[in-house]
């Protein structure tokens, strides 16, 4: 038993990355979490990690001790989660990582209600500004946008989505007409900027041939990091926005923006649940991945 808890122990350390975060995760003093890791150390000889208060580094004993560790631990999950698929109730703990506009508004109020369902369910909702490594991470679901390139992940669409050109009735009163992509030129864009970079490109594709791809390169007076708040500048009549389905469909139909170019669409940008690709998939991942294909449905109206 005190092995597999040193193991544990091991891996959350990794994944928290520093002594400091691990005691706060773990709800113990630093010089605690210290001193596991050192009688950890001591009973098996070697050296695992170099360390500070605020980064671990793992030695190459500590990275075999990790890799190997965590196939354990794996082993023993799919051994107690097949056992537990022959009960009703799920259990457990089920962590989720989403990106903050997205997370708040739909995969929060669906987490809530699927814990609710089953009490015996621990659910952890982590929201990042871009999505994080599930395995680095103790993750065990990610919300993405696209199918993700890596082949060890499963991915189900939980939302079709893509982004759209609009703006307010009061800017486009007061500025020439768009009829093609290359016209943003002439207008005041409102630039959501995630990166270091000085200008953003909004690429589109024809909608009776979606082969045909233009991308843009804009720039804009105003712009922000957070998407809600371009939205706003946009409501507020400064500008032309490039955004998601999901996030403007009520501002659409209530008329407060208006799609653009007509002709043209912003790219698809779907919406998945990923989950590491292994023999046994945890009852509770297969639960709420189910829940969410279901469930969205329901909360954002279909593409037009």
């Amino acid at each position: 038993m005190t092995q597999l808890d040193d193991l544990a122990f091991f891996q959350r350390l990794a994944q928290c990355g520093s002594l400091t975060a691990t005691a706060r995760e773990l709800g113990l003093s630093l010089s605690a979490v210290s001193k596991r890791l050192k009688q950890l150390e001591a009973r098996l000889g070697v050296e695992l990690a170099s360390r500070t208060t605020r980064r671990l580094t793992l030695t190459a004993e500590g990275e075999l001790y990790l890799a190997r560790g965590m196939a354990i631990l794996e082993e023993l999950g799919e051994l107690e989660e097949t056992l537990g698929d022959r009960q009703a109730e799920l259990t457990g703990r089920l962590r989720v990582n989403a990106t903050f506009g997205f997370g708040r508004r739909h995969i929060a109020p669906l987490l809530s209600h699927f814990c609710a369902e089953h009490p015996r369910l621990d659910g952890w909702l982590e929201l990042t500004n871009f999505p994080l490594n599930l395995s680095d991470h103790g993750f065990d679901i990610g919300i993405r946008v696209g199918e993700p390139p890596d082949s060890r992940l499963v991915a189900r669409r939980i939302l079709a989505n893509r982004r759209l050109l609009c703006a307010a009735p009061a800017y486009l009163a007061a500025m020439p007409a768009l009829e093609m992509p290359a016209d943003l030129a002439d207008h005041a864009c409102l630039v959501l900027r995630e990166n270091d970079s000085d200008f953003a490109v909004w690429r589109f594709e024809r909608v009776d041939d979606p082969e045909q791809e233009q991308g843009v390169k804009i720039g804009g007076r105003l712009a922000s990091n957070d998407g809600e708040v371009i939205t706003r500048m946009a409501l507020d009549g400064h500008g032309v926005m490039l955004r998601s389905w999901w996030d403007v469909h009520e501002h659409l139909a209530s008329g407060r923006l208006i799609e653009l170019l007509p002709g043209w669409r912003g790219v698809s940008a779907d919406f998945y649940a990923v989950f590491d690709q292994r023999r046994h998939v945890p009852t509770r991942v297969r639960a709420f991945v189910g829940y969410l294909e279901e469930k969205m449905a329901g909360r954002v109206p279909t593409l037009p």
